[in-house]
């Protein structure tokens, strides 16, 4: 059973090619590791009865894959971590799940997440907080810290996530695994319930760079039903670089002032040597308006979310509270009564950013910061083939240590943001362990590579050759306790 679940997905999927793997035997594994789940990972699983979203095992062709539950699939719960949409059960399933599905990837599970996509430790989600398998008293990261979780944590081979300011990076650098956000537009965003639809966007969390490879070949594509996709310009192809001669990465002057963790800092510098010894040159580069990413980001991301989430008003689906009382009375209380405190916080902030006479002052403000972010990525991607970062300030911080302070929650998506706002692909790796500022067992730290839009395969190209030269093997399993 064992051998069958460190099979990587494209290992495995060769093994189902060749007729060496059962593909009942195998999405069996699977499915009785899911059940084990003990960190809070899942929110459905494949193999109750409700098989909806599921293809027949023996067509399957490919490693079984856990979904954020973000994504629409037909018949089966899809919440997006909130109670407004308890027991929802769409008449269609996403874009994403169905290409999957097309591929021969049959749904393990949907996964826990911080609610709507809003948070950056999955403490949000209205069915309580997930684990990190590498120490159950800290967080994964989120938003899609529940797919994070499960493949750091032997729960799944690889799963799907969404990525708004940093919700792909950042729990897969709190968990030890390979997380991409593509470009925006390279994955349909139809069924994926919308936080900020000019920010969100669909990716792989996977153990290795080349399943993250394979798994973004499943997923890109122009698709009528999103207007705003337009798909990859040629199909991603397995990564096999051994070196990184002749690339250029550029390490951003403003790093130097901004302070993150001394083991995070630690892990970066050394990675920034392993580049140079893989034959990579490193060269500054300068970022100047992206110290300002975070303050455009938390005006333009809940405005389009105040809009989105309109919708939710216990008419058409979801909950519906309220007694006999009149239409406004009901909207209220279900409203009330369905949202977590996070989500009203950023429904009241963006509304107030989009209401009469503020609408200049703060969204077109921010707006016109994000272009300036963009550009400052043109300006250093002339010089360089890529920025590199670290993904997170910090490693996983402790359950409820930020909760208090939004502030301080909001800052972990620092280094994440930028790309974000940019619309540009940016993938996180692991690059080694670091304690926590005070003490404690070490937890992953990740490493950031972004590189100009669509530029998809040279991105995973270097990120590969990178991961060979690191070569992490740590599992959450290999730490005390």
């Amino acid at each position: 059973m064992s051998e069958l679940l460190n099979l990587t997905a494209l290992g495995a999927q060769e093994k189902l090619a060749a007729g060496d793997l059962s593909p009942q035997e195998y999405t069996d594994a699977w499915r009785e590791a899911a059940a084990g789940d003990d960190i809070n990972a899942y929110l459905w699983q494949d193999g109750s009865g409700e098989e909806a979203a599921a293809i027949a095992v023996e067509q399957a062709r490919t490693a079984p894959i856990a979904v954020k539950d973000i994504f629409c699939t037909e018949g089966v719960p899809t919440t997006a971590g909130s109670r407004i949409l308890e027991g929802y059960r769409p008449p269609y399933s996403s874009t994403a799940v169905r290409k999957l599905l097309e591929a021969g990837a049959p749904v393990l599970g949907k996964t826990n997440m911080d609610e709507f996509a809003m948070g950056s430790s999955n403490e949000n989600s209205a069915y309580g907080p997930v684990l990190n398998p590498w120490d159950r008293g800290r967080v994964p990261g989120g938003s899609s810290g529940g797919s994070a979780a499960v493949v750091a944590g032997g729960l799944a081979p690889w799963a799907i996530g969404t990525d708004t300011g940093g919700s792909i990076r950042q729990p897969a650098a709190f968990c030890g695994i390979v997380g991409l956000k593509p470009t925006y537009g390279a994955i349909s965003r139809y069924g994926m319930i919308a936080f900020a639809s000019s920010l969100d966007q669909c990716g792989p969390l996977t153990r290795t760079v080349s399943d993250a490879a394979l798994l973004l070949g499943m997923l890109q594509g122009r698709d009528p039903c999103d207007s705003t996709s337009v798909g990859l310009d040629a199909q991603i192809s397995l990564p096999n670089r051994e070196d990184l001669s002749g690339l250029r990465f550029g390490v951003p002057t403003e790093l130097a002032g901004y302070e993150f963790d001394s083991g995070v800092r630690e892990v970066f510098e050394q990675t920034l040597r392993k580049i140079e010894a893989l034959g990579g040159e490193l060269a500054e580069v300068s970022l100047p308006s992206s110290e300002h990413g975070i303050s455009a980001y938390y005006v333009i991301a809940p405005a389009e979310a105040s809009s989105n989430l309109a919708r939710y008003d216990g008419v058409r689906y979801g909950m519906r509270a309220g007694g006999d009382g009149d239409l406004v009375e009901m909207y209220e209380t279900t409203r009330s009564e369905g949202f977590g405190p996070e989500v009203k916080r950023r429904i009241m902030l963006g509304t107030y950013a989009l209401s009469s006479g503020y609408y200049e002052a703060y969204y077109g403000q921010a707006q016109k910061v994000r272009t300036r972010i963009a550009e400052d990525f043109t300006t250093a991607f002339s010089a360089v083939d890529f920025v590199v970062t670290p993904t997170a300030p910090s490693v996983a911080f402790k359950l409820e240590e930020k909760t208090d302070d939004p502030l301080a929650m909001y800052m972990n998506d620092f280094f994440t943001v930028p790309m974000s706002l940019a619309g540009i692909p940016a993938i996180s790796i692991p690059a080694g362990l670091a304690a926590p500022e005070g003490g404690g067992r070490e937890l992953p730290v990740g490493f950031q590579i972004a590189a100009p839009a669509f530029a998809e395969q040279r991105l995973i190209d270097a990120a590969y050759a990178l991961e060979q030269g690191i070569g992490f093997d740590a599992r959450p399993g290999d730490a005390d306790g």
